[in-house]
């Protein structure tokens, strides 16, 4: 994910299926996106080809198996800075104050906030 590539939804269901599990066959990751998402057999080997081009996962040999390349936390962190790119103009604080607004914060909070905070410095 080295060239920021955006990860769809449907990538990230396979990711979160290798990030759970860890390597699987090709196989068996279509069987629990069927069971989880009702995935046909195709569409999650269509999702596994584009996530082996996009540099997301690597598929091998023996039965195809499929390891995830990216964690989860650079995802996170990837969608996150888009998101406060895209709805925030680039302000963290502003995304701060929206997932805040209307909300009282006990003590103990507060104090995780601001250390969180402080520990940014």
């Amino acid at each position: 994910m080295e060239k920021e590539t955006k990860v769809f939804d449907s990538e990230l269901k396979v990711l979160e299926i290798l990030w759970s599990a860890g390597e699987l066959p090709a196989k068996e990751v279509a069987a629990r996106a069927a069971a989880e998402a009702g995935w046909s057999k195709t569409t999650t080997y269509t999702v596994l080809k584009k996530c082996v081009e996009k540099g997301l996962i690597a598929r091998g040999e023996p039965g195809f198996l499929c390891r995830p390349l990216v964690t989860r936390e650079a995802v996170q962190r990837r969608e996150t800075r888009e998101l406060i790119d895209r709805m925030y103009g680039g302000s963290a604080d502003r995304l701060v104050a929206s997932l805040l607004e209307g909300r009282t914060l006990s003590a103990q909070e507060i104090d995780r906030l601001r250390a969180l905070v402080e520990g940014l410095s």
